[in-house]
């Protein structure tokens, strides 16, 4: 999810942001020396989180890989850029440690798209992320229509394939994954409400 823009008034290293991050009760994502508060989430956007989460659960089960929601940190860019992503698959052992804090291996970036992250996830997220050497899916999840967007590196080069899926018969298939989600089983059971009929935050009780 978006972090508040709102800047800090200091710069941090990456030393003082974990130090700060292990006792905080709310997340942070960090950002060239700055830190900002994670902003709060919807319904439906957990309930999308735990969909593709359980689905990738079940195929990837046995197989040497984990899918991680929200509170695992991925080191983007070394020392300058750490987000918290919605969901995160790795199968890299030193990422699998019991004790580990930092994803520095994904294999798949998920994000579930409001009205306040869409930009930030398709443009300057996804524009870091895309660069990460062991990355080979970033996946965008619309909460308010039945709207997958995933991007597929090629190969071991730094091309990316765009492929957007929305009807619920659609499959995405993840061939290096060994996976596949089916647009309808990503939705079951879900109650969209249109994007349009969300209540301004200014708005709300």
């Amino acid at each position: 999810m978006l972090a508040d823009p709102k800047k800090q008034s200091r710069q941090y290293t990456i030393e003082e942001y974990l130090a700060l991050e292990e006792k905080s009760e709310i997340r942070h994502e960090f950002y060239n020396g700055e830190i900002y508060a994670m902003a709060g989430g919807t319904l439906n956007h957990n309930l999308l989180i735990d969909s593709v989460k359980d689905i990738l659960k079940a195929q990837l089960k046995g197989k040497g890989c984990r899918v991680l929601s929200e509170n695992m940190k991925v080191e983007v860019i070394q020392g300058i850029y750490l987000p918290y992503p919605d969901l995160v698959l790795t199968c890299h052992p030193f990422d699998l440690r019991g004790d580990n804090v930092i994803i520095r291996q994904p294999r798949l970036l998920v994000e579930v798209l409001s009205k306040s992250t869409a930009l930030h996830d398709r443009g300057f997220k996804w524009q870091r992320s895309r660069k990460m050497p062991s990355l080979w899916y970033y996946m965008l999840v619309d909460q308010y229509s039945t709207t997958v967007e995933l991007f597929s590196r090629i190969d071991e080069t730094d091309e990316w394939i765009n492929t957007i899926y929305e009807n619920r018969e659609d499959v995405i298939v993840l061939p290096r994954l060994n996976a596949e989600l089916r647009i309808g089983a990503i939705y079951d059971g879900i109650d969209l409400i249109p994007e349009t009929d969300e209540i301004p935050a200014d708005e709300q009780p």
